[in-house]
C-alpha cells in the first residue's frame, strides 16, 4: 500500500504539470486573456462613448485623439472595437453554453436509456445535421426577427446536436464499464449514476469541442450583424462595423479591416486553446 501511494503522485503530477508545456494552449490562453482583459477594461482604455456621434469629426485618420480614427458618423473606432468585442464575446459564450447544456442532457438520456428514446433523439439529430449550420441559423433568425434573443434561440436549436452526438457516443461505451455496473449493483439511482459517475468521465470531448464551437458562433454572430439580423444599432458590434465600413475600403480601410482582424485573432486564440486542451486531455499511452 505504501509503495502504491508513493508512486501515485509521480503518475498524476506529469498530467497536472504539463499544461504549460503545450505551446498551442499557452499561446491561445495568453492571446485570449489579452483580448478578454481589453474588452473588460474598455471604460479604462478609452474615454469615448461607443454610441456618441460627432458629425464635425467624421472619417478622421488615426491620430492622438482617435487611436484608430473615426467612422462616417464621427464615432471613435477604437472604442467601438472594444465595446463591440465585449458584446460579441458575451453573446458567443452564452450561445455556446445553452446548446452545451441541452446537448449534454439529451445525449446522456439517449445513450443511457437507449430504445425508443435513443431512436427519437437520433432521428432529430440526423434531420438537423442534414442542413448547413449557417443556413439554418440565418433562416431561424430571419423568421424570429433580429436581436440577441433570436440569436440565442437559433444557435441553441441547432447547436445542441453536436454535443448530443458526442455525449451519446461516450455514454454508450462508458455505461458498460465496471464502475457503472458496480454503481447499479449498489442500488444507486439513475440520476446519481449519470451525474456523479458518467458525466465527469464523458464531458471532456464536449468541453474541447466547445472551444471551436465558440469560433463558429462568433462567425455566425458577425455574419448576422453584417446582414442586419444580429446585434442591432446603435450597439457596437464587429459585424456591423465591417458592414458600415465596406463603402470606404479604398479611402479608409481601417473601418472594416480592423474589426475583421479582431474576429480573426479571437478565432485564432480560441482555436489554439481548443487544440491545446485536446492535446492536454488526450489519454496517456
Amino acid at each position: 500500500m505504501t509503495a502504491i501511494t508513493a508512486l501515485q503522485p509521480e503518475h498524476v503530477q506529469p498530467r497536472q504539470a504539463r499544461w504549460y508545456r503545450q505551446p498551442a494552449l499557452l499561446a491561445g490562453l495568453t492571446l485570449l486573456a489579452l483580448i478578454g482583459l481589453a474588452v473588460i477594461a474598455a471604460p479604462l482604455l478609452t474615454s469615448y462613448n461607443p454610441d456618441t456621434q460627432n458629425l464635425n469629426d467624421t472619417l478622421a485618420s488615426p491620430g492622438t485623439h482617435h487611436l484608430l480614427g473615426t467612422d462616417q458618423t464621427g464615432r471613435d473606432i477604437f472604442t467601438r472595437l472594444l465595446y463591440g468585442g465585449r458584446t460579441d464575446l458575451r453573446v458567443a459564450f452564452l450561445a455556446v453554453l445553452f446548446p452545451f447544456i441541452l446537448g449534454t442532457v439529451l445525449g446522456m438520456i439517449a445513450g443511457y436509456f437507449g430504445g425508443i428514446t435513443d431512436l427519437i433523439i437520433s432521428r432529430i439529430i440526423e434531420i438537423v445535421v442534414a442542413f448547413p449550420f449557417y443556413v439554418l441559423v440565418i433562416a431561424l433568425v430571419f423568421v424570429l426577427g433580429p436581436g440577441q434573443r433570436s440569436i440565442y434561440i437559433a444557435i441553441t436549436a441547432i447547436g445542441w446536436v453536436a454535443y448530443a452526438r458526442l455525449i451519446r457516443g461516450e455514454i454508450l461505451v462508458a455505461k458498460r464499464q465496471e464502475y457503472v455496473l458496480a454503481a447499479r449493483s449498489g442500488g444507486l439511482s439513475t440520476i446519481r449514476i449519470m451525474a456523479r459517475h458518467l458525466l465527469p468521465n464523458v464531458i471532456t470531448q464536449s468541453v474541447v469541442y466547445a472551444m471551436s464551437d465558440i469560433v463558429q458562433d462568433i462567425v455566425a454572430i458577425v455574419t448576422l450583424s453584417y446582414l442586419g439580423l444580429g446585434i442591432q444599432p446603435p450597439a457596437p458590434d464587429w459585424g456591423s462595423m465591417i458592414a458600415d465600413g465596406q463603402n470606404f475600403l479604398t479611402t479608409h480601410w481601417q473601418l472594416s479591416t480592423i474589426p475583421g482582424l479582431a474576429v480573426v485573432l479571437t478565432g485564432l486564440a480560441l482555436s489554439l486553446t481548443g487544440d491545446g486542451l485536446a492535446d492536454l486531455l488526450r489519454p496517456e499511452r
